[in-house]
């Protein structure tokens, strides 16, 4: 007799942050060293210009990520307190809505009665069905903000050295952009085949979609510092 296994992507955070930051990073320093390659000859400038860019882009981009995480805490926690308050002071009209709630499922109104005096026991249990099932809003971990700043930061920086990793080791700037093109869409076309992957989509058409959005930006950046040079 087979047994069935379930298997459901649970890490959709911790991915959603490294999406966020290694994409900016392979992106924004590898369109600006394009750019850069395209108006002046000094790999120094370039590598100066490069690392300011990706350590400023990724505490901004680490900001964010804290700011967005504590926004959510912070919204979670207010709506607990304002649907025990609901609960507590209107429970008749909260259990029409736990009824509105189960009807959509196609629950029958004499099942939808049951199920509502017996949730009504509970309060805390109560509470959590409205946040899950009314709100749409789980509980976010205490340390969800701070851990998405850091995996979007330290993402954003490896991402970041990526492109400019080039222009440590040559003299011509336009040699190092040669360098760098080859090993930043190997990098994106590897990166977007992977977070294609892990989210269930189609992994060689996310990884060219990626590839080509890198190769767009860095190319419109190279074009225009050099029409503009």
């Amino acid at each position: 007799m087979s047994t069935h296994s379930e298997k459901h992507f649970t890490s959709s955070d911790f991915i959603r942050d490294v999406v966020i930051g290694m994409a900016d990073g392979l992106t924004v320093p590898f369109a600006l060293a394009a750019g850069l390659s395209g108006a002046i000859s000094s790999n120094k400038i370039i590598i100066t210009a490069g690392v300011a860019e990706i350590i400023a882009g990724s505490i901004a981009m680490g900001l964010g990520g804290y700011l967005a995480g504590k926004t959510d805490y912070d919204h979670y926690f207010s709506e607990l307190k304002r649907e025990y308050f609901e609960v507590e002071k209107y429970p008749e009209k909260e259990k029409e809505e736990v009824r509105e709630v189960l009807e959509e499922y196609g629950i029958s109104g004499s099942s939808q009665k049951l199920v509502v005096d017996e949730m009504a026991l509970d309060k805390d249990k109560w509470v959590k069905f409205m946040m899950r099932f009314e709100l749409g809003l789980e509980e976010p971990h205490l340390s969800r903000a701070r851990n998405s700043a850091i995996t979007i930061a330290v993402s954003y920086v490896v991402g970041g050295f990526i492109p400019l990793s080039p222009y440590f080791f040559t003299e011509s700037s336009l040699d190092a952009l040669t360098f760098s093109v080859a090993i930043t869409l190997l990098a994106l076309f590897v990166f977007g085949y992977f977070k294609s992957k892990a989210t269930g989509q189609p992994a060689f058409w996310g990884a060219l979609k990626t590839t080509a959005i890198g190769a767009l930006a860095a190319s419109a950046a190279f074009l225009i510092a050099k029409w503009i040079a």
